[in-house]
């Protein structure tokens, strides 16, 4: 008795390469990073919290309302113009 290994074939797709040129943006704006600092401050609040034990329900759930209020600053602050292209952020050449 012989053991053979059936043969499998694999299809390979290629893609076309990408155009690294295009500027995405990526959120570097001060809508963005502030956003971005107020939830980190909440995770860090949440993360202390989950460490000291369930005492801290009260200050995981402050933690929570942090994340949330980065979230809706970082909105309002994009409406107001700060966000990625946004009308606050135009170069006028001065």
């Amino acid at each position: 008795m012989s053991n053979k290994s059936a043969a499998t074939s694999t299809t390979v797709r290629t893609e076309e390469p990408m155009d690294h040129s295009i500027d995405l943006g990526h959120g570097n704006s001060p809508a963005a990073w502030t956003c971005v600092a107020i939830m980190l401050l909440g995770t860090i609040i949440g993360c202390v919290a989950f460490v000291i034990g369930p005492a801290a329900t009260v200050v995981f759930w402050a933690g929570v309302g942090v994340i949330f209020i980065g979230l809706v600053v970082g909105i309002a602050m994009k409406a107001a113009g700060y966000g990625v292209g946004g009308s606050k952020l135009k170069n006028t050449g001065h």
